[in-house]
């Protein structure tokens, strides 16, 4: 499949692997780019860049191809803003891609870009897009309210942002939210995208590791299986309806405030839930396209199951339009 993304990026296939903290390290990375994806490495599952940079090596010793480094770039509830150490990182090893989110990563295109480092912009609505265009980003994703993770705060799905930002946007578009099968990658190719990115797919492939009780936990879960936090905060993430899900909800509907809902919202008691195998213990960003996945599978699987789908979507369009 050939795509401005493939050209843009000198990957094989239209698929990029969402940036899941904790989980987006090496050994998922490496295997969505060797299967000709584009694998991703999430720099805030690092305690600081030099972290990232032995992880960065590693990914390199087990990949020859082009991966991407995710700087999230959100408002930082945990402290203060690591963007520049990571920025570093990226510059000293040489990542082929960096993919922001949160803010417009202006202030530091032109060091990545003169580089030789590509830019991508994720972000979850049509104004935000065109404001990392005019501001000289390389791709932008654009990501409706069913992703997983940071949807924003309009409450717009994939399948109206994603002709909306087509009709908008002049450089390469990539479509997340809802999408984690070839039927999804068709659709968002027939609305205009040039490519895809599918986090909760991924996150349910075999090299991502995920214990046990989690992953079983998410393989039986359904389209219903999520819930929105945060948007006290104007931070919405959507995550898994589990207990601490519905403590922050309970939480902010008495009026929270930050200092108060930090300790459920902590990044590091997401961490020690995985490590413990607890899919109670904290918040687990997961999309609503949970539903539409029912085994782990090895990521170049996933990736040529989901290139089969889309080949047969379009053929079964083909049949209907003659008809």
């Amino acid at each position: 499949m050939r795509t401005r993304l493939t050209d843009l990026l000198g990957i094989q296939v239209p698929i990029v692997q969402g940036a899941m903290q904790w989980l987006s390290r090496a050994p998922l990375a490496a295997a969505v780019s060797n299967a000709g994806g584009l694998g991703v490495i999430t720099a805030k599952s690092f305690a600081n860049p030099d972290q990232l940079r032995r992880e960065i090596a590693a990914l390199r010793a087990i990949c020859d191809r082009p991966f991407a480094v995710n700087l999230s770039l959100l408002p930082e509830l945990a402290g203060p803003d690591p963007a520049e150490g990571w920025i570093a990182a990226c510059l000293a090893e040489g990542a082929p891609v960096v993919e922001t989110a949160g803010r417009p990563p202006g202030p530091f295109l032109a060091s990545l870009q003169s580089a030789g480092i590509k830019v991508m912009h994720k972000c979850p609505s049509v104004r935000h897009a065109l404001s990392a265009q005019k501001a000289g980003v390389d791709a932008v994703t654009v990501v409706g309210m069913e992703c997983g993770g940071h949807p924003g705060l309009d409450g717009v799905g994939s399948l109206v942002l994603a002709r909306r930002a087509a009709t908008e946007l002049s450089i390469p578009l990539v479509v997340g939210g809802g999408v984690a099968d070839g039927f999804g990658l068709a659709a968002a190719l027939a609305l205009g995208a040039d490519g895809v990115v599918m986090g909760t797919r991924f996150l349910l492939a075999r090299e991502t590791g995920l214990p046990p009780a989690v992953a079983q936990r998410l393989l039986a879960s359904d389209e219903r299986s999520t819930r929105l936090v945060m948007q006290s905060l104007r931070n919405t993430a959507r995550v898994l309806d589990n207990d601490p899900a519905r403590a922050v909800t309970a939480a902010e509907e008495r009026g929270a405030d930050l200092e108060q809902l930090r300790p459920l919202i902590s990044g590091q008691r997401g961490q020690a839930a995985l490590m413990a195998d607890d899919p109670e213990g904290g918040l687990l960003a997961l999309g609503q396209c949970v539903g539409l996945v029912r085994e782990v599978l090895p990521a170049a699987e996933i990736i040529n199951q989901t290139l089969a789908e889309a080949r047969a979507a379009v053929a079964r369009l083909g049949r209907i339009m003659e008809d």
